[in-house]
């Protein structure tokens, strides 16, 4: 049996249509023995900017990779060098089909999600496998991403589940923030990304065009597949894989990611964050409305404090209760238990807050209740990660479960 590329583990498609946030662009550049889309098994869509110097080993791994099948390779370039020109060079001798999709200035929408939402408009083929252009993604696994998605909706290549390696990321720095944006991500979608999904900030994935709508997604930023999985309800199967080095070229990533990795989570469903928000802001009303009463008869500022976040502590999880995580109260914990873990970590959280207050109060003379309501503010991410993973974690579906057990010595 030949041996599993890099490594593997767990985690559909009508007619293209083009969505209303990437329209087609206006010129198009067809390369390779292809005059238009022709319907294929998979179209391997692979979103670009300035890439040339990894076009030709791009292609020469997944020309041997999918040799044999029924599948095109196709770019969909935003480049202001010479890729695409290298895409038409090497589409000539290439051992299957190649087309680039070029677009240029106001055509470039919705960044690389855009682009790969511009890729999905041109192809017609049931399934639809998106990689990055820089060999960080591992052409020789794209065979088993592909089969995999076959009794699934999606199949994700996953940096975090089982086997998988994220060392590819250029620094600890990047590192950090993918884990935390993916964390992020699990919490505020539990059901649809937390349950099923370790790593949904990846771009390496292959789904059934049948199971995805479109029409649905709002393209933007890097973080496509995090729109794929918000906006539905998928069977997802995970593959580990390692992210390798980049090989040549320049890494994109920069800060404007985060900023539009913001904005997609804002442009998402974020209702249960804004119900816990809602839900943290009236508790922070009891809570100084408890401190006020408690200072007005005669308690020190801290044992007034500590007295309040008792209350509100308690207030805040009963609403939650039944406002914010209603819907994932099958999970695993009773409510015993949640109400355990929500007293355990809001009263650990309230002892490390308790020494910045006494700072803001004592030594920058900040008044005791604003300096509460500040300690609260800080506080709040980290309340909302607890709750969502731990005490409202979903239960995993069974089929998943046993994909996980299939795949974990893979």
């Amino acid at each position: 049996m030949a041996a599993r590329p890099a490594r593997y583990r767990p985690a559909q498609n009508r007619p293209a249509q083009h969505l209303p946030s990437a329209p087609q662009p206006r010129r198009v550049v067809v390369t390779g023995n292809r005059v238009a889309p022709t319907a294929v098994d998979t179209t391997v869509v692979v979103p670009t900017f300035n890439e040339s110097a990894n076009v030709a080993p791009l292609v020469e791994r997944l020309g041997v990779a999918l040799r044999g099948r029924s599948a095109e390779v196709l770019f969909v370039d935003d480049s202001t060098d010479g890729t695409p020109a290298e895409v038409a060079r090497v589409a000539a001798t290439a051992d299957l089909p190649v087309r680039v999709l070029h677009r240029e200035g106001d055509e470039r929408v919705g960044g690389l999600a855009g682009a790969v939402s511009a890729g999905i408009a041109a192809s017609d083929s049931d399934f639809v496998l998106v990689m990055d252009g820089d060999l960080q993604h591992p052409p020789e696994m794209v065979p088993e991403l592909r089969d995999a998605a076959d009794d699934v909706d999606l199949a994700v290549a996953s940096r975090y589940g089982g086997g998988g390696d994220s060392s590819g990321l250029s620094s600890v720095y990047r590192r950090w923030v993918s884990s935390g944006s993916t964390a992020l991500a699990q919490a505020c979608f539990p059901r649809r990304v937390g349950r099923v999904c370790t790593d949904p900030m990846t771009g390496f994935f292959c789904f059934r065009r049948s199971a995805v709508d479109p029409s649905r997604l709002r393209p933007r930023g890097f973080k496509i597949l995090l729109e794929i999985l918000a906006r539905h309800d998928l069977r997802v199967r995970e593959l580990p894989f390692t992210f390798a080095d980049r090989v040549a070229g320049e890494s994109k990533a920069s800060w404007r990611n985060g900023v539009q990795f913001a904005y997609q989570m804002l442009g998402l469903r974020m209702g249960r964050m804004t119900r816990f928000a809602a839900v943290g802001a009236l508790g922070t009303l009891v809570n100084l409305a408890v401190m006020a009463l408690l200072v007005r008869s005669g308690a020190g500022y801290v044992a007034a404090a500590v007295g309040a976040a008792e209350v509100s502590i308690l207030h805040n999880f009963l609403l939650q209760e039944r406002f914010v995580f209603r819907d994932v109260r099958d999970g695993p914990n009773s409510w015993s238990r949640r109400l355990a873990q929500h007293l355990a970590f809001n009263n650990a959280e309230a002892l490390v807050r308790l020494p910045f207050l006494v700072l803001l109060v004592e030594t920058w003379h900040v008044w005791a209740l604003l300096a509460q309501a500040v300690t609260l503010a800080v506080a709040f991410v980290a309340r909302f990660l607890f709750v969502s993973r731990v005490v409202y974690r979903p239960r995993r579906p069974r089929w998943a479960a046993r994909t996980t057990r299939q795949h974990a010595e893979v």
